[in-house]
């Protein structure tokens, strides 16, 4: 009796919502993952690194150091409240891991997700790297 009875959380889900619902919802988060994958293609900041078949986005920030810039990133976005995505590893390098699957996500939290990455890309950009300034050696 110490084991946690881990279908039990799904099983109340199908008994109070039915499957129609659930069906429903999941549906919907796959269409949103769908038109998030489409807004990525129109900024040329980003990248989409995984084509789009259910309801994780995988994509990223351009730039060189892309890699330790997206992480930056994301640390960024969690930190300031605009969304709270993860990170991933596609094909060797770091990307931005949206996966959708709260029912109140709206199109408009991925809109100011996508906002959200390419004005923190682009203050990253412009802070020189650790260790170095404009000013001269002396």
């Amino acid at each position: 009796m110490s084991r946690r009875f881990r279908a039990l959380a799904t099983w109340f889900t199908f008994k109070v919502h039915g499957g129609e619902k659930l069906g429903r919802t999941i549906s919907e988060t796959c269409r949103l993952a769908r038109y998030l994958a489409g807004r990525i293609g129109v900024f040329p900041e980003l990248e989409l690194l995984m084509p789009v078949s259910l309801n994780i986005v995988c994509f990223r920030f351009r730039c060189d150091d892309s890699d330790r810039v997206n992480a930056a990133i994301v640390a960024d976005l969690q930190e300031s409240g605009i969304a709270a995505p993860s990170t991933t590893t596609v094909n060797g390098r770091l990307a931005i891991r949206a996966a959708i699957f709260n029912h109140r996500t709206r199109q408009q939290d991925l809109d100011a997700l996508l906002s959200g990455v390419i004005s923190l890309g682009a203050a990253r950009l412009a802070q020189p790297p650790k260790g170095k300034t404009d000013e001269p050696d002396h």
